[in-house]
């Protein structure tokens, strides 16, 4: 209902759902509405037990000119797949300025793709990676001004 909702829903700019176990289904439907929806800016989803499956959903709305500028996936199950998904969408998004996806399952590989994906984005200024499977206690990428070069 809330992802229909949201497909035609023309004033709300900030949505926090987290900890509602949303997982990958919720996920996908929220990716639906983000293809078509105009206004969101801001999206909070920490600790929903969204996986790979939910963040490639998510990843297809990036790519289709989603207006999101802040996607908080913080504290999910976000492993190397749903990280090479994302960063994916970097190559091409142009809205995403922060991206958190702290206490995840991302590993090294996903590390690794997501840092080859911001030679090409421009946008994105802030990256967080602390406490995932990466090894990385806490890494926190933050760029200032314009990035690639």
């Amino acid at each position: 209902a809330l992802s229909e909702a949201l497909k035609t829903d023309s004033t709300l700019t900030t949505l926090h759902l987290s900890s509602n176990k949303i997982g990958d289904i919720g996920a996908q439907a929220l990716s639906e509405a983000l293809k078509t929806n105009k206004t969101l800016t801001t999206l909070y989803l920490y600790n929903n037990s969204i996986g790979d499956n939910g963040a490639q959903a998510l990843s297809e709305a990036l790519k289709t000119g989603s207006t999101l500028t802040a996607l908080n996936l913080s504290n999910n199950s976000v492993g190397d797949n749903g990280a090479q998904a994302l960063s994916e969408a970097l190559k091409t998004n142009s809205t995403l300025t922060t991206l958190n996806l702290t206490d995840n399952s991302t590993g090294f590989n996903g590390a690794r793709v997501l840092s080859e994906a911001l030679k090409t984005n421009s946008t994105l200024t802030t990256l967080y990676l602390g406490w995932t499977s990466a090894g990385i206690p806490s890494f926190n990428l933050r760029v200032s001004g314009s990035h690639p070069g």
